[in-house]
């Protein structure tokens, strides 16, 4: 717990310190680019399947129930058992977790991106509609996907924690996948995703870094 506090600020700045706040631009230039081509809308009108909805709408309520309960998982087993390298992995993948929501939900308070509508058939390119400023959009929908970014967190948490072990990371990755194109298939456009994907594995690698064994070797 105490490493999770110590790092915290640290890992923040560390999210757009250096060569990190150019994936950042990426994220942003990937997005102008998709939206402007029109891929977006192109994509948004090729998955309108019922059949591709059902396999997919499961993606957010898994993305919101996992971040929640495999931390807290880890935490209490790592405690309850005295492994406390377990613990520490709980504490790191809850931080990568709340760091990718902090920062998503900062960056659609400013972007406000008008999301897909899910019940109707819509014949009108909303894509390009955002309305920047200060909660003109509010702050849980829109650009990017906070479901993506914690994924991709989680994920590269995972990865960076565990490089001889490189299946987990693999298998995290997997999921955030499932997470990230799910959404971006039901409740997101596809560069929101794009951009979750991105901004995520930023915050996953910085926080994984933080909380590997080279780091803090004696950590409890």
């Amino acid at each position: 717990m105490k490493h999770f506090f110590l790092t915290l600020p640290r890992n923040i700045i560390g999210c757009f310190r250096g060569r990190m706040i150019f994936w950042h631009l990426l994220a942003i230039l990937l997005t102008l680019s998709l939206v402007t081509s029109g891929f977006d809308w192109f994509y948004f009108s090729a998955t309108r399947s019922p059949v591709l909805y059902q396999w997919m709408i499961p993606s957010a309520p898994i993305g919101g129930l996992v971040p929640v309960v495999l931390p807290l998982t880890l935490i209490i087993t790592g405690y309850v058992t005295l492994h406390f390298r377990i613990a520490r992995i709980g504490w790191a993948i809850g931080q990568a977790e709340l760091l990718g929501s902090l920062i998503s939900s900062t960056y659609k308070a400013f972007t406000g991106r008008v999301h897909p509508y899910l019940h109707e058939t819509s014949t009108v390119d909303i894509t390009h509609d955002f309305r920047f400023g200060l909660l003109r959009g509010g702050m849980f929908w829109g650009w990017p996907s906070s479901h993506t970014t914690i994924a991709f967190a989680l994920a590269l948490t995972v990865y960076t924690l565990f490089p001889r072990q490189r299946w987990l990371g693999f298998m995290a990755i997997l999921y955030a996948l499932y997470i990230g194109l799910g959404v971006s298939m039901t409740i997101h456009w596809f560069s929101d995703f794009a951009a979750g994907a991105i901004i995520g594995s930023v915050i996953g690698v910085v926080v994984g870094r933080s909380f590997s064994p080279q780091s803090n070797a004696n950590l409890r």
